[in-house]
């Protein structure tokens, strides 16, 4: 049986990370952090080009490691789509290694977390009135790539129950 891969994306402070482990614990696998919060948090100086690249294939690497260890479905906390928003906002354009692989590298369901939930702050988090600017851009490159996608809303308990809904829905279609 083949692993569906399940990509929880959106803006920043959409509870990517929180939701990726409370559905990695639902469905009973593993989840794939967002390589670029690791990555990040150890540079001392901003985010270069170079250091957009190597995000890139550093959750390229991290996704194919967990793979493996996947139980019928793998979560993945964001997707390297990541780069390419944050490389387009920051510098202009994304690397043309992350343009030419992104058609090649699908998900098979994203779930895109909507922006109800407050800001919180973080030291790695940068546009807190941009979000809806940020949900229309994920919203565009979904459709670009034509993914099949779902938004969830909801606070706590909801935001998990609409997320496992979607997701059963997914699967049994």
């Amino acid at each position: 049986m083949s692993i569906r891969k399940i990509a929880i994306v959106g803006p920043e402070s959409t509870g990517k990370s929180t939701i990726s482990a409370m559905l990695a614990e639902h469905y009973e696998t593993v989840w794939v952090p967002e390589y670029a919060r690791e990555y990040c948090e150890k540079l001392s100086v901003p985010c270069t080009w170079e250091d957009e690249i190597n995000m890139f294939r550093g959750q390229l690497e991290l996704e194919k490691e967990l793979l493996p260890k996947a139980n019928k479905i793998l979560i993945c906390d964001t997707t390297f789509i990541t780069v390419k928003i944050w490389s387009d906002q920051m510098f202009g354009k994304a690397p043309q290694e992350v343009l030419d692989e992104l058609p090649k590298h699908p998900y098979d369901f994203y779930l895109l977390m909507n922006i109800d939930l407050p800001w919180e702050d973080d030291p790695l988090r940068d546009f807190p009135n941009m979000r809806e600017h940020f949900m229309e851009v994920w919203h565009r490159e979904l459709q670009e790539l034509g993914a099949n996608y779902t938004v969830i809303s909801g606070q706590a308990e909801e935001r998990l129950e609409n997320a496992v809904r979607a997701i059963d829905h997914f699967l049994k279609s």
